[in-house]
Parts: C-alpha cells; sequence; structure tokens
C-alpha cells in the first residue's frame, strides 16, 4: 500500500513528538520530578500510538478511542506483542492517578519502570514505522 506525503508527515511528526516527550520523560526523571515524569512518558507512549495508527487513517479525539484502537489493530491482529498492551495500559492509569488523584505520589521505582517501558514501546513503534515508510 502506498502512503501519501501527507500521511506519511503526520506519522513521523507524531512519532517526533513522542520521542521529544520520551526526552522529557529522561530529564524529569532525572530531576526527580516523578509526576512530571510519570505524564511525559505516558504521552511518548501515546503519540507514539497515534502515529501508528495514521497509517490506517485513524485518530481518536480521546485518549480511550486511542488506546482500545490501537489494540484491537496492532495487539488483537500480531502485528506488536501483548506486552505493549500492558505498558499502554499501566502508563495510562498511572498518568491518570498522579494528574487526577489528591494526594498520590508516584513511587520512584514505578516511574522508573515507566519510563524504561515508554522508551521499548516508542522504539517498537519507531522500527515498525521506518520500515513501513521504506517499503512505500
Amino acid at each position: 500500500m502506498a502512503y501519501s506525503k501527507e500521511i506519511i508527515d503526520l506519522v513521523m511528526y507524531r512519532l517526533n513528538k513522542a520521542k521529544t516527550d520520551l526526552d522529557s520523560a529522561k530529564k524529569t526523571l532525572e530531576l526527580e520530578m516523578f509526576d512530571a515524569a510519570s505524564n511525559r512518558s505516558y504521552y511518548a507512549i501515546f503519540h507514539a500510538a497515534r502515529a501508528v495508527l495514521a497509517f490506517d487513517g485513524e485518530d481518536y479525539k480521546k485518549h480511550s478511542g486511542v488506546i482500545s484502537n490501537f489494540q484491537k489493530n496492532y495487539i488483537k491482529t500480531g502485528i506488536f506483542d501483548k506486552l505493549m498492551s500492558n505498558i499502554i495500559k499501566s502508563a495510562f492509569d498511572m498518568r491518570c492517578d498522579s494528574d487526577y488523584e489528591d494526594f498520590y505520589a508516584v513511587p520512584q521505582e514505578d516511574v522508573i519502570k515507566q519510563v524504561e517501558e515508554s522508551e521499548y514501546f516508542v522504539n517498537q513503534i519507531e522500527a515498525y514505522l521506518k520500515e513501513k515508510i521504506e517499503l512505500n
């Protein structure tokens, strides 16, 4: 399947946004800003998932739509490992707790794990997208 320049540009924009958020997550983790690191690592995952969905011409206004359609189109079909599903769900839950729960403190070890997992997630998406674009 051939992809238009507009689709490829959108995919790459979202992937670059994911990589920028991942860099922010790492930097805020180094500064021991655990809530911020949790938030940025989730958004790295979120934007990477949106990048891959763009190849199918899909986009969703709600995070739940992005997550469920990523799982339906890419996890259940075996394109990505089930671990990717666990990573995005866990990151979403932690981001929600961190952003919306009063007195919630993200445990340091959980944030370290989440940032590592977000790097894995973004790298998996990037490898997949680069292969798709090269085949175009």
